[in-house]
């Protein structure tokens, strides 16, 4: 399951247009590009059901490198800067990963 469902082609497109070269992600600016900050709540919650692949109940390093790619199947995986640095802005209890509640505040933040 992909999130195109739930999010504008366009929006898709035009977001993963904007981070397409290496150390270019900003998680903010792709988060309001692809729509996503001004879902509902439980819209970001099942985004973050779709991302947590393990179904673990949180994003994992390994899961946030190919978030990308759960919008479109080629988009690329995150360089290792950009997974660390979108892991440090989401992760604020510092346990290595992130939760349902840190990545909904991530994305209205």
């Amino acid at each position: 399951m992909a999130l195109a469902g739930d999010l504008k082609e366009a929006d898709i497109t035009a977001a993963l247009e904007a981070c397409k070269a290496a150390d270019s992600f900003n998680h903010k600016q792709f988060f309001a590009k692809v729509g996503l900050a001004s879902k509902s709540a439980d819209d970001i919650k099942k985004a973050f059901a779709v991302i947590d692949q393990d179904k673990s109940g949180f994003i994992e390093e390994d899961e946030l490198k190919l978030f990308l790619q759960n919008f479109s199947a080629s988009a690329r995986a995150l360089t290792d800067k950009e997974t660390v640095a979108f892991l440090k802005v989401g992760d604020s209890d510092g346990d290595g990963k992130i939760g349902v509640d840190e990545f909904a505040a991530m994305i209205k933040g």
